[in-house]
């Protein structure tokens, strides 16, 4: 699964990211940056695409389907499963026409050691942004305002993520990302076909801080190796 991850980068920096990457060099942030325990029920940074330009902006952490009887549902749906993503009543509407991508640099998992639980953190090769494969949708509420919220899909753990979980969230290659977020593309086969995972061997973890443990703690802490804090308290 997927449950907290991180957006260490500034506004300049990730400015820069979606302007290299999805040509987006204007956005009117509601989020502060950056973050390093970013929780269900928050604002994630998510990229979608109309077939003709990128847009970046933010949705709530937590699918909503649009017929919802409430809103609360969607701590249940941080993540969806990529095996019966097309089966699922909440996600198979937006598999057909509401994709996005979220944008992180990095996401913690708790390593079970009997009764306890070790937090990590994950990143890639030289913990650089990524972008997780997600599906949004919009909830209307009675009062008529609009509720944007998305999912972070996941699947089989690979051989590195196996050793803390068996399941991990898809992770998407920028080509990929760029397959995944054209309106164009509906074959269902096909879509699933790009939500498999990572290469273990472009992917690392190490030990942090069980402060990660509480959502409140959102500081550069979280994401520092214990050995390293250890250091600093000693």
């Amino acid at each position: 699964m997927c449950g907290r991850f991180v957006v260490s980068y500034t506004y300049d920096e990730l400015m820069h990211f979606l302007g290299e990457t999805f040509q987006i060099f204007d956005l009117d942030l509601d989020i502060n940056l950056p973050r390093y325990n970013i929780a269900p029920g928050q604002k994630v940074l998510a990229v979608l695409s109309d077939g003709e330009e990128y847009r970046a902006g933010t949705l709530k952490w937590g699918l909503v389907p649009h017929w919802a009887k409430d809103e609360s549902i969607g701590f249940r749906m941080i993540n969806a499963r990529s095996e019966t993503i097309d089966t699922k009543a909440s996600f198979k509407e937006p598999l057909r026409s509401k994709r996005c991508v979220i944008l992180a640099d990095g996401f913690y998992e708790w390593k079970r050691e009997g009764d306890k639980k070790r937090p990590m953190y994950i990143h890639l090769e030289g913990k650089k942004m990524f972008l997780f494969a997600g599906l949004w949708s919009t909830y209307r509420r009675e009062d008529g305002s609009k509720l944007h919220t998305t999912t972070i899909i996941t699947t089989k753990a690979n051989e590195l993520m196996s050793d803390l979980h068996d399941r991990m969230p898809v992770i998407l290659t920028l080509d990929q990302a760029k397959e995944w977020l054209n309106p164009a593309t509906t074959n269902t086969l096909r879509l699933k076909q790009l939500l498999w995972q990572y290469p273990s061997d472009k992917m690392a973890y190490y030990e942090v801080s069980p402060i990660v443990n509480s959502w409140k703690n959102d500081t550069p802490a979280c994401v520092e190796p214990v050995e390293q804090a250890n250091e600093v308290m000693s």
